[in-house]
């Protein structure tokens, strides 16, 4: 039985590892629907999740109701923060992120929290999770895993900041608190 631990132990820390060092530098993303329409827009920079690569668009179920697409946001820095309600350090960054929101909103600045909703041990739990957590920036639901599959979320939180005109501009992996964020805002347009 203590292999069985010690076995199980080293291979979660080999994939904490493997998230750690993830520097970005996946693949490019597949094509998605509408891809090509958004490249073109941008002087046909390349979609993909690198930095300087146009963020692959999405449009996800809200939490509160109705849909949501990244696209629609230009104009805005976003920020796209995959996450699930069990992750430790995803619980971590949230208080860090609701006050980084509220104190950002009004100048143009929008957090996707993206919940890796396959994962979760119910559906209620993001709900329960939201109100406890007392979250109001928009929380997306990834049922099918269209996003996590596309921004390849290997470890969580993983995190992409993504300036005013749809360009990532930074990855992060791992918990963020609001100082990082506001480093990390301020640079970009």
């Amino acid at each position: 039985m203590k292999r069985k631990n010690a076995l199980a132990a080293i291979v979660l820390l080999g994939l904490l590892a493997w998230g750690i060092v993830d520097t970005g530098k996946a693949p490019t993303a597949p094509a998605q629907p509408g891809d090509a329409e958004q490249a073109a827009g941008q002087g046909n920079k390349t979609v993909g999740i690198e930095k300087g690569n146009l963020a692959p668009d999405f449009e996800l179920q809200a939490l509160r109701g109705g849909q949501i697409k990244l696209s629609e946001l230009r104009g805005k820095k976003v920020i796209v923060n995959l996450w699930a309600t069990w992750c430790p350090p995803c619980r971590a960054e949230m208080p860090d992120m609701q006050s980084f929101y509220e104190e950002n909103k009004e100048k143009g600045v929008v957090i996707l929290g993206v919940n890796l909703t396959p994962t979760e041990t119910n559906p209620e739990a993001v709900s329960s999770f939201v109100e406890a957590y007392g979250i109001s920036f928009p929380i997306l639901m990834d049922v099918d895993k269209q996003v996590s599959n596309v921004y390849k979320a290997i470890s969580i939180p993983t995190s992409f900041i993504i300036d005013s005109n749809g360009v990532i501009q930074n990855k992060f992996i791992g918990p963020m608190n609001q100082e990082m964020m506001e480093n990390m805002l301020s640079v970009i347009e």
